[in-house]
């Protein structure tokens, strides 16, 4: 056996010696043919990259400020003028509907809680994501076009304007990542400026969302969706609702209404409270607002994954040299007070980390002065205590 052995590996030897160049030619063919067919699908890949087809007339209007009703955080929190009305906005995934591209009435957006991502606003991360592919279209048409290098973006706390500066050079995946960021921005001014009283329905103030829990994390993921819908040879709106259940399948998004419901009361008192009303600024208690590094959810005890929690990395900051959001503010920015030494009420993106230092130290102000009031026991003790007082005998 063992002979046999031999002579078959002699014979193995003799062939590979006498057909070494034809061998190596075949491995060659072979190995090329696996490198093109590689890159022609990443080619295909690249050039299917889909966003919705935007015609001039629809990129010369942009959007609203707010496409979907904003999803408030909490559950039974009543109404300031309507006493017996109560709102809780929470989806699940049975019900929150296929995304639509600037919405539509099949969506049914609200609060979903997810074991990695805690809780996810579906109404705001579906506008990031569609802002996202509105931008894309934008600053692809600004290349060839220059009309769509200056955009009026509709009043947020003032006139707001997007200036476009983008190299003709830039490939498709460069403007993808900057319409996200752009995106991204966008939404964080959208928190900073309800922090100053912009609202959406005039004279009621909408301070009570800004940096609520699950806001800034849930525009992130949603620009991250967005870009990842435009990346793929689907249409955005088929990309989106597979790109929306894959996540909420990765973060382990719960099940039912009632699960969701759930977690937010395990918060209640903690993160918000139900015992304020709409519009009251105190019905937010702990506010997302640490922005400097990559984005880390909020998650509710008692809900635990096996992995660890989804962190969400911001958008490159260097994209900025290419573009310029410009707002002219109106009176409700102490713009005095916020950059001394700027002369006029105009500010732009490279200014917003300014404005969110400023909102994070008086949130800090405003932790101070809570803890030094007295609790609503000691009001109640310190009153019947005057009451016994002056109800005593006078002694003479």
């Amino acid at each position: 056996m063992d002979r046999l052995l031999g002579i078959e590996i002699k014979r193995l030897c003799v062939f590979l010696a006498t057909n070494q160049k034809t061998i190596m030619i075949h491995i060659f063919k072979r190995t090329l043919q696996s490198i093109l067919l590689t890159a022609l699908f990443f080619s295909a890949f690249q050039v299917l990259a889909k966003a919705p087809v935007l015609s001039k007339k629809e990129l010369s209007v942009a959007p609203p400020r707010i496409i979907r009703t904003c999803c408030g955080f909490g559950v039974e929190v009543g109404f300031a003028v309507i006493p017996f009305a109560k709102k809780t906005d929470i989806t699940s995934r049975e019900i929150m509907g296929p995304h639509t591209f600037m919405g539509h009435k099949d969506e049914k957006n609200g609060n979903i809680y997810t074991r990695r991502g805690g809780f996810l606003d579906m109404g705001h991360l579906r506008d990031c994501a569609d802002w996202t592919a509105y931008l894309y279209n934008l600053i692809k048409a600004s290349q060839t076009d220059v009309q769509f290098t200056q955009t009026e973006l509709r009043n947020e706390g003032g006139a707001k304007s997007l200036t476009l500066n983008v190299p003709e050079d830039f490939d498709d995946e460069k403007i993808i990542q900057l319409a996200g960021k752009i995106s991204y921005d966008l939404s964080l001014w959208h928190e900073i400026s309800t922090w100053f009283g912009t609202s959406y329905v005039p004279l009621v103030p909408e301070r009570f969302s800004s940096f609520s829990p699950e806001d800034m994390y849930s525009n992130l993921m949603g620009v991250h969706l967005g870009m990842r819908a435009i990346r793929s040879n689907l249409d955005y709106n088929e990309a989106m609702t597979a790109e929306l259940n894959k996540m909420l399948d990765s973060l382990e998004a719960v099940n039912t209404e009632a699960e969701t419901f759930d977690a937010m009361l395990k918060v209640n008192q903690v993160w918000y409270t139900n015992e304020k009303r709409y519009p009251s600024k105190n019905l937010v208690l702990k506010r997302y607002i640490d922005l400097h590094s990559d984005f880390s959810p909020w998650l509710v005890p008692g809900y635990d994954s096996q992995l660890p929690p989804h962190l969400l990395r911001k958008p490159d900051s260097t994209l900025s040299k290419y573009y310029e959001l410009s707002l002219k503010l109106n009176f409700r920015f102490p713009v005095d007070s916020i950059i001394s030494e700027r002369d006029d009420r105009i500010i732009t993106n490279n200014d917003f980390d300014i404005f969110v230092d400023f909102i994070q130290t008086e949130i800090n102000k405003e932790a101070v002065l809570e803890k030094r009031k007295p609790s609503k026991k000691e009001d109640k003790a310190e009153t019947k205590n005057k009451s016994k007082k002056n109800k005593a005998p006078i002694t003479r």
